[in-house]
């Protein structure tokens, strides 16, 4: 039995995206935040809401390049992807044995980013069709 890790978020850019380097195998790819929110009523019939900060990596070279020149702070976008944790050691640096503590972080590994501006047409989404012309004078 399979399970599917899936991830789509639609949300803004909090910063331009960075480009980086792997220390071990030396490839490029793209890190950037986004913010989604949600609102709900609270007890009081009152609106409530809170901002989460998603950190996405894009590891495939062309979508990390494409990504990393086009994409900017505030943009609207749509990230498809999967759930990745890491674990790592952080020393706390208290007393004189200096003990670590293990951090587990989320990210979301990307394999779609599109930006989701109102005034740009989908990609491959078809022309409006437009109406016949008619010689008929309009009344």
């Amino acid at each position: 039995m399979s399970y599917l890790n899936s991830i789509t978020l639609v949300g803004f850019v909090g910063s331009d995206p960075e480009q980086r380097q792997a220390k071990g195998n030396g490839s490029k790819f793209t890190v950037l935040s986004v913010a989604t929110q949600r609102a709900w009523k609270n007890a009081d019939d009152e609106w409530s809401s809170k901002t989460e900060w998603h950190r996405v990596v894009v590891f495939r070279p062309l979508l990390a390049e494409r990504v990393a020149t086009t994409i900017k702070k505030g943009a609207h976008v749509l990230v498809e992807g999967s759930l990745v944790s890491s674990t790592y050691e952080q020393p706390n640096g208290k007393g004189k044995k200096s003990k670590t503590s293990k951090i587990t972080s989320w990210s979301v590994r990307a394999d779609v980013v599109r930006r989701l501006d109102r005034g740009e047409p989908e990609p491959n989404a078809p022309a409006p069709a437009q109406a016949p012309e008619s010689n008929e004078a309009a009344l």
